[in-house]
């Protein structure tokens, strides 16, 4: 069986699946906490029902909580591409297992791909479950582009987990990798529009906003979930996050 073959790579993500269902913490953060969140800012918060104002004709038309539900989603990528995904890599490099895998035929390629698709799937999975749930309690307006809203998810998560590879790649212990990992995600919740909604930002700190990964992500979500046109600057910006930092992270990934 060929060290670079489908069912090689297919057995390592069944493998890492498991393994990262053991973490208790990887699994609340990764998979529950998106749409808690959600949840509990719908039914606490006085302002969830109330129209979004924010000086946007098209935003007026949607509740406050319909329009925090892109920037959940896009926290729920940043979670997953920045706090948990690097760690998991770098830990295993700290253990020693990536120095002993060094010692077969598996390219590294294969330790990053095993390793995003189960960090996608959780991805998938936890946002799904998000917005299934505030479909179901919080009543929130579906998305009037869904396709798009599909799409800008997709990239998003790729360009994000990208950048996550790249610290993967390069950090040598599980607490150097979360503290990179950690001080990216903190950035990328502030241009997400986490603490503040994007259209309430200075102009200057949108623009910045769509030039990062998750930034990017957060406004093609809410242009889809808007249906305020096609954001094709985020678009792009996400597809060459992806097609720099995926490459570059295979080339600079060391085993031990």
């Amino acid at each position: 069986m060929s060290a670079t073959g489908p069912a090689v790579l297919a057995r390592l993500t069944v493998v890492e699946a498991r393994l990262s269902w053991r973490d208790p913490a990887a699994v609340f953060f990764g998979l529950v906490f998106p749409g808690l969140l959600l949840v509990v800012l719908g039914l606490a918060m006085p302002w969830a029902d109330e129209p979004f104002d924010a000086g946007d004709p098209d935003l007026a038309q949607v509740t406050a909580i319909t329009a925090y539900t892109p920037i959940v989603l896009a926290l729920a990528i940043a979670t997953v591409a920045f706090s948990t995904f690097p760690a998991v890599l770098a830990g295993y490099r700290e253990k020693g297992v990536l120095r002993r895998l060094s010692t077969t035929p598996l390219p590294p390629s294969r330790v990053l791909v095993a390793q995003l698709l189960v960090s996608g799937g959780t991805l998938v999975a936890a946002s799904v479950l998000a917005v299934v749930l505030a479909v179901v309690l919080l009543d929130i307006s579906l998305p009037r582009s869904p396709v798009l809203v599909v799409a800008s998810f997709l990239l998003g998560a790729a360009s994000a987990l990208a950048v996550g590879c790249l610290i993967a790649a390069r950090a040598g212990t599980a607490g150097a990798a979360t503290g990179v990992g950690m001080l990216a995600f903190f950035t990328s919740l502030f241009f997400a529009g986490v603490w503040m909604p994007l259209p309430l930002m200075p102009p200057v700190i949108q623009t910045i906003s769509a030039y990062t990964p998750v930034g990017a992500a957060s406004g093609a979500l809410a242009a889809g979930w808007y249906g305020t046109g096609v954001p094709a600057l985020e678009l792009t910006v996400m597809a060459v996050w992806t097609a720099v930092c995926v490459p570059l992270a295979a080339r600079l990934f060391r085993w031990t």
